[in-house]
């Protein structure tokens, strides 16, 4: 009898620890059908960064740019286990506290260095955010160098206020500003005879950016997933040189969606009107009016291992020329591995404005007069994979075929071959080809080290030009970090960049058409590195240095870089 009791007792306790069980898998599924992961967390937003440091503000948003949505998942109490890697991570717990004033929360700092090439750096940071719904601040930096050319000087200068204002239904963020960058035409070509320089006076140039960027983003409702989204932004800015050349630009956008059971419908818009003054266009004066709209709807479908998106691109452009364009939009997304390997691919096409703003930006050398002619990216096709190893482990492999009519390329001009003009490569009739291999990979060995790298190999095939321009087939970047202790880090960059062509042109002989020669600008590879040492909470102490090789290698032809150059100093947070 007494057996049978044990054995009887024995099979309850079985039935119900079964049943136990039970539950507790039934508590972690939000499905009955779809098994929670740690590759099912979705992105309820764009990432919103908040500003930290003057060195992200750096220029207004591209209006033009695509945002998905993607609806959030409700996990209950599922412990996320493969956070319980090598690198010392543990599952947290988290519980809800009041908000509260941190003790040791400084949101504002000072710094200040020096360096050889007569470097000096100057900049702050100030914010007040007392409040968890408010934040506003400003931020000035300073940094000027001088190298051993003559003229071979460098300023910049930028200062701006930002804000952010958190009410119920949506969060209102601002940000005005000013950039101020000036340089010296201290390339130095000289004529077919070697010895004379056509390029005696070593003028002057200064641009001048004044922006401004706001934005009105609907917020997140937890209770209500199946919410109507939206988005509106307003970006204006007005850039100018020491000459006469001034674009002034003022674009509003906005994003629409609306989930739908399984699916999501919504659609992109924007309209950008742009206008430069100071170009070649003298049937107006000198004044190119290069404006569009983008109208960009689509709808997208998502499963548990696949995202399925279908659209189109609506582009008018309107001003000196008009046209209407349209172009596919379609993009797919498969996990054959959830966790580990994904194949993704797409086609689409748009029109990318043609910006003196951006032009400077890439090359200050400007000379004046520029045209200025939109690019058409008539068709994008694109694929690879993508995948993540936890949270140590990330890559991502892209193929790309592109053909692009009007395609951008600086190339010297023929009486002042210091200056660069603008020309296009590429028309309706027959278009640069573009093959392309992008690679990306991020490595977190442990908590002390973190390490990521950029491959960008390219096959460009000009359409009326003898090269593209200025532009090498083969870049790389990397960086790594390492945390040697809470107060010590050390960080550094690696930069190469292959072969590209230049066009040099010869001496004018009257009578005959002026010709050149193809000039190579050799490949080269640049090295930084970089310290920074917490002395006290609030003081800190830092290094950095630049081309450590001390390579004179230059990006645009007559223009080499400085050499080796290091800069020191401190910064003081408060």
């Amino acid at each position: 009898m007494m057996n049978l009791h044990k054995t009887v007792f024995k099979n309850y306790a079985i039935v119900a620890l079964l049943l136990g069980l039970g539950m507790e898998g039934y508590a972690q599924q939000t499905d009955p059908e779809k098994p929670v992961t740690i590759d099912s967390f979705d992105v309820v937003r764009d990432y919103r960064p908040i500003l930290a440091d003057a060195v992200k503000i750096r220029r207004s948003p591209d209006m033009t740019n695509k945002r998905a949505y993607m609806p959030k998942l409700t996990y209950g109490n599922v412990p996320d286990k493969k956070l319980d890697i090598n690198t010392g991570l543990k599952e947290l717990s988290v519980q809800e506290t009041p908000f509260s004033q941190l003790k040791d929360q400084r949101s504002n700092y000072v710094k200040f260095g020096l360096g050889n090439f007569n470097t000096i750096l100057g900049e702050g940071y100030f914010a007040y955010d007392a409040y968890e719904d408010l934040r506003v601040g400003g931020f000035v930096k300073h940094l000027s160098q001088k190298g051993s050319l003559e003229a071979q000087k460098f300023s910049r200068q930028e200062v701006g206020v930002f804000g952010r204002r958190i009410l119920p239904r949506f969060t209102i963020d601002g940000l005005i500003g000013y950039n101020r960058y000036a340089t010296n035409f201290y390339g130095i070509p000289f004529a077919d005879d070697g010895t004379t320089s056509l390029n005696p006076v070593k003028e002057k140039q200064t641009f001048n950016d004044i922006y401004f960027s706001g934005e009105l983003t609907s917020n997140y409702d937890p209770n209500n997933e199946d919410a109507f989204s939206y988005s509106a932004k307003v970006d204006a800015y007005s850039f100018s040189d020491k000459y006469d050349a001034k674009e002034t630009s003022f674009a509003v956008s906005a994003f629409l969606n609306k989930r739908v059971r399984a699916f999501n419908i919504g659609a992109n818009l924007s309209v950008d009107v742009n206008n430069v003054d100071g170009t070649n266009n003298t049937a107006n004066v000198g004044r190119t009016k290069n404006s569009l709209a983008i109208l960009n709807p689509y709808i997208r479908f998502k499963g548990d291992n696949y995202a399925v998106t279908l659209g189109a691109n609506f582009v008018p452009e309107f001003g000196d020329s008009t046209s209407f364009n349209i172009f596919p939009s379609a993009e797919v997304d498969f996990a054959l591995a959830p966790e580990y390997f994904h194949i993704f691919g797409g086609v689409n096409g748009g029109v990318k404005k043609a910006s003196y703003r951006e032009f400077a930006r890439q090359n200050p050398f400007l000379g004046p007069h520029l045209g200025i002619q939109n690019m058409v990216e008539r068709l994008n096709f694109y694929g690879g994979i993508k995948g993540n190893a936890g949270a140590t482990f990330g890559y991502k492999v892209k193929a790309i075929y592109r053909k692009l009519e009007g395609m951008p390329l600086f190339v010297n001009n023929r009486e002042n071959p210091f200056q660069f003009d603008m020309i296009y490569d590429g028309n309706g009739d027959k278009a640069v080809k573009h093959v392309g291999l992008e690679g990306e990979i991020n490595v977190r060995l442990s908590e002390l080290v973190n390490l990521g790298g950029r491959l960008n190999i390219d096959q460009y095939t000009a359409a009326q030009e003898e090269e593209v321009w200025h532009t090498p087939k083969m870049r790389l970047a990397a960086n790594a970090r390492f945390n040697i202790s809470e107060k010590l880090y050390i960080d550094a960059e690696a930069l190469f960049h292959g072969i590209s062509y230049s066009k040099d042109w010869d001496d004018v002989i009257a009578g005959q058409e002026q010709t050149f020669k193809k000039a190579e600008i050799p490949s080269f590879f640049d090295l930084s590195a970089g310290a920074e040492y917490k002395a006290t909470k609030q003081l800190g102490l830092f290094i950095k240095a630049n081309n450590i090789f001390n390579t004179e290698y230059q990006t645009y032809l007559y223009y080499p870089k400085l050499g080796f150059n290091i800069l020191g100093g401190l910064n003081f947070s408060f």
